[in-house]
């Protein structure tokens, strides 16, 4: 009589938490670049928004909008960067809701994969959407006339805030995303409050030159110290251009940074929590 003795194959060692955590992110971002990959819609759409805009702004109203000592097209790139990916963090949102009414959350359930990972790919894969948005843009923009008058560093520093500030906005949109939970509500949701924050701002035109409630409301708007960080990060303010009486227009780049950590330590957990609430059930 013989016995077939059975060897047990080898286990792979089990990986530390944080080595867990970043792989799962990895793949959920992963994930979520091959989406866009099969969906070139997507990013088709994501970089023709940008140059429409570039050109709208610079061709048809640059005659109409004086900017004093400034080339209105110099003055406008900021805004139109804002803007851009301000709007670019929404599709967090209404990814997210897509997600959860096709039940593609129900099958991460079942994974043995941290909840947060989802969450991670999801903004990851904005971020790189709003990445390669900023790089049309910019090219657009030097094509139009648009010229950084800063070094290097402090132009790098300028994409990586506006890149920053949509990543945090992105976790907002994701919570509200598993909140609604269809995309078609976050979409109107998101254009009925972002619509307002980026055009009554210094975006387009000088706050100074607003009514005065509209002025008031600019000067303490969020996407105002994100444009004057970015104007003064990429050297097109002029010497001597007004700049608003508000503390935050007067340091528009330590108040976009406090708004980024307040934004990230609000809005990761209250998405964990939410998404670890949706995955129990």
């Amino acid at each position: 009589m013989t016995t077939t003795a059975r060897v047990k194959a080898p286990t792979a060692p089990s990986a530390s938490g944080a080595a867990s955590w970043f792989s799962d992110g990895w793949i959920t971002t992963r994930r979520n670049l091959i989406k866009i990959k099969r969906v070139p819609d997507i990013l088709v759409f994501t970089t023709l928004q940008p140059i429409m805009f570039v050109l709208l702004f610079s061709y048809v109203y640059a005659g109409s909008i004086d900017i004093p000592g400034s080339n209105y097209k110099e003055f406008i790139m900021a805004g139109i960067f804002a803007q851009t990916v301000v709007f670019g963090s929404t599709y967090s949102g209404s990814a997210m809701a897509q997600d959860l009414k096709e039940g593609i959350i129900d099958r991460f359930r079942t994974l043995p994969m941290s909840p947060s990972a989802v969450l991670v790919g999801r903004t990851n894969g904005d971020l790189l959407i709003n990445a390669i948005s900023m790089v049309v843009m910019m090219a657009t923009g030097f094509i139009v006339g648009w010229r950084v008058r800063s070094s290097f560093v402090e132009a790098l520093a300028a994409v990586v805030l506006l890149l920053l500030f949509a990543y945090a906005l992105s976790w907002v949109m994701a919570f509200l995303g598993m909140i609604v939970r269809s995309p078609e509500v976050i979409n109107n949701v998101s254009f009925l409050v972002l619509f307002p924050l980026t055009f009554i701002s210094n975006a387009f035109v000088p706050s100074e030159n607003l009514p005065t409630p509209l002025r008031i409301f600019a000067e303490y708007n969020p996407v105002s110290a994100l444009v004057q960080s970015a104007r003064e990060l990429f050297g097109n303010i002029p010497p001597g251009a007004p700049v608003g009486d508000s503390w935050m227009q007067q340091n528009p780049i330590p108040t976009v940074l406090i708004g980024i950590v307040v934004v990230l330590a609000v809005f990761v957990p209250l998405s964990i929590r939410k998404f670890s609430q949706i995955s129990s059930r």
